[in-house]
Formats: C-alpha cells, sequence, structure tokens
C-alpha cells in the first residue's frame, strides 16, 4: 500500500508543481493589473511639478526608437577613426576570442574525458598540459573584455556629457530651460542618472547581443557540418518565435522606466529645494510641511518601484522559461534525433558518446545564446526609456537655442487674477508666447521701449504698452507696488525674458553693467 501511495505521488508531483506554478503566476499578475487599476484611480496630489497638461510620455522599441538611437550614436561615436570606435573593435575582438575559447574548451574538454574513461594516460597527460598552458590566455580575454566595455561605458558617457553640457550652458540656456519652458521639469537628474543608465545599457546591449549573435553564427556552423542543418535552424526559428512573445510582454517596461526617472528627479529636486530655501523654511517652521512633501514624493516613488518589481517579476517567469528552459528542452529534442534514429545508431558506444557530448554541448551553447539573445530584448526596451529621456531634452535644448519656448499657460479667471494683482477695475490679460514678436536695436548710449508690453513668461500682462527713453547721463527711478513690473523690465532689458511685441533700443550686453541691491 506505502509503495502505491508513493507510486501515486511520484505521477501527480509534475502536476502539482505545474498547477503551483501556475497559480504564483495568476496572482502575481492579477495583483499587479489591481495595482495598476488602483494607481490609476488615486489622483495623487502633484505638489512639485505641475502635470495637468504633460502628455504621457511612452517609449517602445520602434521607429522612432531606432531613429532617436542612431541620433545619440552620432554623438558618442563621431566617427570611425575615434577612440571609442577602437574600443568597440576591442571589445568585438575580444567576443570573437572568448567564443573561441569556448569552443576550445568544448573540445578539449571531450578529448580529457574520453582520455579519462579510457584509461589513456598519455592523451590525458597532453590535454591537461594544454589546458594549463592556454589558462592565461583565458584570463587575459575575459579581462580584456571587462576592461574594453568599462572603458566604452566611460568615453560614452563623456561624449555626451560634453555634448549636452555645451548646448544646456551655451548662452543663457540654462535659464531658458528653467523659467520660460516647462517641458524638462528636473534637468539635474537628465544630465546625470539618465546620461549614466543610458550609456550602461547601450554598452551592455552591445555586449549582450553582439556576443550571442556571433556564438549562433559560429555553432550554426559547426553544428550544420556535424548534426545537419535541420537542427540549427529549427532553433533559429524558435528565437523568432519567443522573440515576438517576449516582445509584446515588454511593451510597458520603456513606459515605467520613464515614469520611474521622473519620480528619482523629482525626489531630488524636493531635496535641493529644502537645501536651497533653508534659511526661509527655518524661519517660518515649514520643517513639518517640507517633511510632508518629501515623504509624499518618496511614497510615490516607492509605490513605484514596488509595482515595477512585481512586473519584472511576472515577466521574469515568462523569461526564464521561455528563454532558458524551454530552448533547453528544444535543444534536447534536436540533438536527440540523429542518434536515436540516423546514421549514428551504427557508431560504437565511445564514439557515440564523445560526437553526443561535443555536438550536445554546442547544441546547449546555442540554445543558450538564442535564449540571451531573447532575453536582450528586455536591456532593449530599458534601454528605450532612457533613450526617449535623453532624445527628449537634446529637442528641448535645441529649440531653446532657436528661441522656442513651450510653456503651459495656467487657466486663471480673470477676476482672480485682478484681485490677485491688487487691481479690481481692470482685468489682466493673457498673451500667447511668440517668441521674436519684438524688434531689439543695439545702439550705444541710449535705451528705449517703444511700445513695448511687459508680459511675464506665464502669459502675464504687466503693463500694456511702455514707452521710455533713457539717454546716456540721466537718472530715472523706477517705483511702484509689488508685481507692477519693475522687475520684468530689467529682465527683458537683459534678454532674460522674450518680447511680445514693440521695438527695444539698447546699448550691447557686454557694456551694460548691473548693481544688484
Amino acid at each position: 500500500m506505502a509503495a502505491a501511495w508513493s507510486k501515486l505521488l511520484d505521477q501527480r508531483r509534475p502536476a502539482v508543481v505545474a498547477g503551483t506554478v501556475a497559480l504564483i503566476y495568476a496572482w502575481s499578475y492579477f495583483r499587479f493589473l489591481r495595482k495598476q487599476k488602483r494607481s490609476r484611480e488615486l489622483a495623487a496630489a502633484a505638489l512639485v511639478f505641475d502635470k495637468k497638461d504633460a502628455k504621457k510620455e511612452k517609449a517602445h522599441v520602434d521607429r522612432e526608437f531606432f531613429r532617436q538611437l542612431g541620433s545619440l550614436l552620432k554623438v558618442v561615436i563621431p566617427g570611425v577613426f575615434t577612440p571609442e570606435f577602437g574600443y568597440m573593435l576591442l571589445v568585438a575582438s575580444s567576443l570573437i576570442g572568448r567564443t573561441l575559447c569556448d569552443i576550445w574548451l568544448i573540445r578539449n574538454g571531450t578529448i580529457i574525458e574520453r582520455a579519462i574513461i579510457s584509461r589513456n594516460t598519455s592523451l590525458f597527460r597532453e590535454t591537461l598540459q594544454a589546458f594549463i598552458f592556454t589558462m592565461p590566455m583565458l584570463s587575459m580575454v575575459n579581462n580584456l573584455l571587462k576592461y574594453g566595455l568599462s572603458e566604452l561605458r566611460l568615453r560614452f558617457r563623456s561624449r555626451l556629457h560634453h555634448a549636452l553640457y555645451k548646448e544646456y550652458l551655451s548662452g543663457i540656456t540654462y535659464y531658458r530651460m528653467s523659467n520660460l519652458d516647462n517641458r524638462i521639469a528636473n534637468p539635474d537628474q537628465l544630465l546625470t542618472q539618465d546620461v549614466e543608465k543610458f550609456c550602461g545599457c547601450l554598452t551592455d546591449l552591445y555586449s549582450n547581443l553582439s556576443k550571442p549573435l556571433l556564438d549562433i553564427v559560429l555553432y550554426v556552423r559547426w553544428l550544420s557540418v556535424a548534426i545537419g542543418q535541420e537542427a540549427p535552424g529549427a532553433m533559429l526559428l524558435y528565437l523568432l518565435f519567443a522573440g515576438v512573445i517576449l516582445t509584446r510582454m515588454r511593451r510597458p517596461v520603456g513606459r515605467m522606466t520613464i515614469e520611474e526617472q521622473k519620480l528619482e528627479g523629482e525626489l531630488r529636486y524636493v531635496n535641493s529645494r529644502l537645501i536651497t530655501n533653508s534659511e526661509e523654511i527655518a524661519f517660518y517652521q515649514g520643517n513639518e510641511r517640507e517633511r510632508r512633501t518629501l515623504d509624499n514624493s518618496f511614497r510615490r516613488l516607492v509605490q513605484h518601484l514596488r509595482d515595477f518589481l512585481e512586473y519584472r517579476f511576472t515577466l521574469g517567469i515568462v523569461d526564464d522559461i521561455v528563454a532558458k528552459y524551454l530552448a533547453t528542452v528544444v535543444g534536447y529534442l534536436l540533438i536527440s534525433r540523429p542518434f536515436m534514429a540516423g546514421q549514428r545508431m551504427q557508431l560504437d558506444h565511445n564514439l557515440r558518446l564523445e560526437e553526443y557530448y561535443k555536438s550536445g554541448r554546442m547544441l546547449v551553447k546555442l540554445a543558450e545564446s538564442v535564449g540571451r539573445v531573447v532575453l536582450a530584448g528586455r536591456e532593449m526596451t530599458r534601454l528605450a526609456g532612457f533613450t526617449a529621456r535623453v532624445s527628449q531634452l537634446r529637442h528641448v535644448l535645441h529649440d531653446l537655442a532657436r528661441g522656442h519656448y513651450v510653456r503651459s499657460m495656467l487657466a486663471v479667471p480673470a477676476e482672480e487674477s485682478s484681485e490677485a494683482s491688487g487691481d479690481t477695475t481692470k482685468p489682466r490679460r493673457r498673451m500667447e508666447l511668440v517668441p521674436g514678436a519684438g524688434r531689439m536695436i543695439t545702439r550705444d548710449n541710449v535705451i528705449r521701449f517703444q511700445n513695448v508690453p511687459l508680459v511675464t513668461p506665464n502669459g502675464d500682462v504687466l503693463v500694456d504698452d511702455l514707452s521710455i527713453e533713457v539717454r546716456s547721463g540721466v537718472n530715472v527711478l523706477v517705483c511702484g507696488p509689488n508685481g507692477c513690473g519693475k522687475s520684468s523690465l530689467f529682465r527683458i532689458l537683459g534678454e532674460l525674458w522674450p518680447m511680445f511685441g514693440g521695438t527695444l533700443v539698447k546699448p550691447a550686453k557686454e557694456k551694460l553693467f548691473y548693481i544688484p541691491v
């Protein structure tokens, strides 16, 4: 009875394991969907950034991704005769050397095991000595590959860093991004952490794709000679099938990566704002309010990271099954056919064992390479998120350099705007931001405003039509209540704010000197 019960348990064990795994997967997936629905229903208060008009950014591995990536590659690899291209060749050479070393290790290991089984002492000593003498070269190839990847990542980051900061610190672009344009809420996050992660993902993807693809080419060549072209062809078809399935499942990764970096940047901004305004916060005893702001920002980040972690857990289960274990099963099925129903059935047992071991190891390596190519799509989806972020930064920098600004106008009623300004008789108008609407003329010894409206970047009209002339040697006192346009006049005079119309005649910027009070 005990033996029968044990046999019954052995028969049901695979079904129990499979059912348990399926239940865990279904529970994780539906829990993730429930949290996503809850996060959409809970409208988190935007305490730092105004996200009312913000569009939901998406990042997928599509034509737009490859266009953006190609544009960034021209920055990090400006030409063929550059150190970056040289290190890419070094990494490629190291990958080829490592693959050849793997093939040599398979052959040498097969000969060593055959010598042990056949008790061939001389052959065993010869192959073992060859392995010992080859160890320094194997170690050098592995570490040369690591060095090349690290140096390539550093050079990519240096190129992109210098290119972005050259545009960011060109003229007053940095001021325009923070004060006139609201498309980039946290440029410090983009210029530092996002650039670093983009270069790291790009380098890792280069290694994780080139090595398996090279392995596939070499192993397909060797296996086609050894066991025919049917098995390698079937593995490549499986690669296409698995890639299509997993690519569809990984689509949310790019969007979630963008959201993660945005929340990280928001948390960094809140901390830096606390340091910058520490005196005012301490004077007004606003520590509790700032603590709530920090806690809320951190809570949103943690919630998103936890959702992302659970999604990656669910996706990782499918990735491992499809890209690793199922690929190995396909490999075993393909390698078994020539030995169970082919010409190799007539071979001697030892020769058949050696042929199976050598071909089987290569086919397993091919299956692993196919799995790594499939899993590299996960890194490519994550790279799409960082590519979209860095490309958006470059696009905004180019717009600001041309004088094009994008700013969301606050929808404030006219009555509320007039009450806030203290003028209840005349509602404050708003003007659309049209860069280049005014005309600026450079002339010495005179400052002349001719029909120039004083307008904030947000569109609030402070002065409808200002006309004034100040010649050299004349003293003028500008006074008035808060919000009447005193500082705005000097911001327009200093070319910080754009002109909405009229004509401004002034000396060149280098001939004007302002004394702060």
